[in-house]
C-alpha cells in the first residue's frame, strides 16, 4: 500500500544531555520532541484504519475482486505478510495515549482519551489476530526495551479484548470529548456503540469453537449497546488531497494501474437478482453489461481477456474522496439476526427475519443512498427469509454487504463456510487461504518466540503457511 506522506512523531520522554547555561530551545533537537499531542496521536491512529480495509489480499481471497494483470495474490503464491506497521504506527500511538499520566483538559477528559484509544487498540489487535492467529500482545509495544516479545494465544487475546471493549465503553463520558477524533468528532455515545458492535462481531466468531462463551459475550455486547442506524457507521472519509486520498484512486488514477476487476463469482450472484447495490459496486463493460472477471487465472490467461469485456470497480469506489466503511450498522443487524437464529438472544426466526430484512435495507441505503429497487429485491424467493436456510442467507448477504472490506468478509467466510467459493484453478491444488504467514522479520529477529508460536497452535500443524486454522476457525 502507498505510504502516507507524513507521520506523526510519537517518541516521548527523550531527554537531551547538553549544556544547560543557555536558555530556551538552542540545545533542543526539533526532530526529537520531549512532549507529544494526544489529539495528533489519535488522528493518525484513526487515519490508519484504512490499512485494514484498503488492501487487495482479503478482497482477492473472498473473491470480491479478480486480478487482471498479475495474478499471484489470487493464486496464493505469497505466504509471509508483515504486521510491523500496525505495531509501529497506530498501536504505538494508542499506547502512548493509554499509558500517559499527562492529560490536558483542552484535549478532552482523560477518561474519554483513554477509552477511545482502548477501543481503537482492540479493533487493531482483533484485525491482526484474525489474520495471523497467535501474535505478540502482552509484551508488545515496548520498542527497543523488548524487541522479542512473546506471543499470546488468540483465545487469551480475545478474552482480554472483550474485557477492554466492555471497560472502555463504561469509561466513556458524554462531556469533554477527546480531541483529534476524525471518526465520530467527539460523539462519545457513538464510540460506545462502536465498542459494543465490535464486541458483538467478535463474539459471533466463537459460534463454532465455543458457542456458550460466544452467547455470553454477545449478550454483554448488547448490554453495552450496538449501532442503531447508518449514522453510527464507522466511516473514514477520504479527502481530495494526497495525505488523505483513497488507496484505490491512487492505484487506478495516480499509478494508472487497472489491475483489478470485480470478480465473476460476485457479479454472477448479484446480477440475476437485480441487486440494487451492483451499480455502486461495478462499472459496466463496453457492451453496457455487468461482466465479472474470472478468478485466479494464470497471468497470461487473465491478460488475454479484453479489458473492455469485464467490469472494473465503480467510479465511486475509485473516487479520490471516497468513503471507507470500517464497521457498519448492517453488519450489526446481520450479527443480531444470526444470534437470534442460533438462540443466543430471544425472538427466534421472527426476530432473525426482521433483522435480516433491516440489514439488507440498511446496506442498500448505505451503498446507494436510496431504496430504489429494494422492495423488488426483497420479494425474490432467493432473498425472502427462509428458516431452513437462514444462516446461509445471512452469510451471503454479509458477503455482498462487506464489499471492499475483504479481510472482514474473509474472516466470516472462514467461520461460516459461506459463500461457496472455488479456489483459483491450475494453481497446484492450493486451497483458499485460512490465515496468513508470519513476517520474515519475526523468523529472523524473534526466532524463539516465533518457533514456539508455530508449534503451539494446533490448527497450524507445525507449519507457518496459508493453510493452518486460527483458533476460532473450527472445521
Amino acid at each position: 500500500m502507498k505510504k502516507l506522506s507524513y507521520i506523526f512523531i510519537i517518541l516521548a520522554g527523550l531527554g537531551l544531555n547538553s549544556c544547560t547555561k543557555f536558555s530556551d530551545s538552542i540545545n533542543k533537537n526539533p526532530n526529537l520532541p520531549d512532549t507529544f499531542s494526544n489529539p495528533k496521536l489519535l488522528t493518525y491512529a484513526i487515519q490508519r484504519l484504512t490499512t485494514t480495509t484498503e488492501t487487495s489480499y482479503g478482497l482477492l481471497y473472498i473473491q470480491h475482486l479478480s486480478e487482471k494483470i498479475y495474478t499471484d495474490a489470487s493464486r496464493y503464491i505469497n505466504i509471509d505478510f508483515d504486521f510491523a506497521d500496525f505495531y509501529a504506527d497506530p498501536l504505538m500511538n494508542l499506547r502512548f495515549i493509554i499509558d500517559t499520566k499527562r492529560f490536558n483538559d483542552a484535549e478532552g477528559s482523560a477518561n474519554n482519551q483513554k477509552a477511545v484509544a482502548r477501543i481503537l487498540r482492540a479493533y487493531y489487535f482483533w484485525h491482526i489476530t484474525d489474520r495471523w492467529g497467535d501474535i505478540p500482545y502482552k509484551e508488545a509495544l515496548q520498542g527497543k526495551a523488548k524487541i522479542d516479545p512473546a506471543y499470546n494465544s488468540q483465545k487469551d487475546i480475545y478474552t482480554d479484548l472483550f474485557k477492554e471493549l466492555k471497560e472502555a465503553g463504561a469509561q466513556l463520558e458524554e462531556d469533554n470529548p477527546a480531541q483529534g477524533d476524525i471518526l465520530y468528532y467527539g460523539d462519545s455515545n457513538k464510540w460506545k456503540r462502536l465498542a459494543g458492535t465490535i464486541h458483538a462481531l467478535m463474539a459471533l466468531r466463537l459460534s463454532k469453537v465455543d458457542p456458550d462463551w460466544g452467547k455470553a459475550e454477545f449478550q454483554s455486547a448488547l448490554a453495552t449497546g450496538i449501532f442503531e442506524n447508518n449514522a453510527d457507521n464507522a466511516i473514514f472519509q477520504h479527502l481530495s488531497e494526497t495525505a488523505y486520498e483513497n488507496y484505490w484512486y491512487y492505484v487506478y488514477t495516480v499509478q494508472g494501474r487497472r489491475w483489478y476487476c470485480v470478480s465473476k463469482p460476485l457479479i454472477d450472484y448479484m446480477n440475476p437478482l437485480d441487486d440494487p447495490r451492483l451499480p455502486a459496486y461495478a462499472a459496466t463493460n463496453n457492451n453496457d453489461e455487468y461482466a465479472g472477471m474470472p478468478y485466479g487465472l494464470e497471468g497470461k490467461d487473465a491478460q488475454n481477456i479484453a479489458a473492455g469485456s469485464v467490469s472494473f470497480q465503480a467510479s465511486g469506489i475509485r473516487a479520490r474522496a471516497a468513503k471507507a466503511y470500517i464497521i457498519t450498522y448492517a453488519q450489526a443487524l446481520l450479527a443480531r439476526a444470526e444470534a437470534a437464529k442460533l438462540g443466543w438472544i430471544p425472538g427466534g426466526d421472527a426476530s432473525a427475519a426482521a433483522d435480516y430484512i433491516a440489514a439488507i435495507t440498511a446496506s442498500v441505503a448505505q451503498w446507494t443512498g436510496s431504496d430504489d429497487g429494494l422492495a423488488a429485491y426483497l420479494a425474490q424467493p432467493a432473498i425472502v427469509y427462509n428458516p431452513a436456510t437462514a444462516v446461509k442467507q445471512i452469510a451471503y448477504q454479509r458477503w455482498v454487504h462487506l464489499y471492499m472490506n475483504g479481510y472482514e468478509a474473509w474472516a466470516e467466510w472462514r467461520r461460516t463456510g459461506y459463500p461457496t467459493l472455488t479456489p483459483a484453478p491450475d494453481n497446484g491444488n492450493k486451497p483458499i487461504p485460512r490465515r496468513q504467514g508470519y513476517p520474515l522479520s519475526e523468523r529472523n529477529i524473534n526466532t524463539a518466540n516465533y518457533n514456539a508460536a508455530v508449534q503451539a497452535q494446533p490448527g497450524l500443524n507445525g507449519k507457518d503457511d496459508l493453510n493452518g486454522r486460527v483458533w476460532w476457525d473450527k472445521p
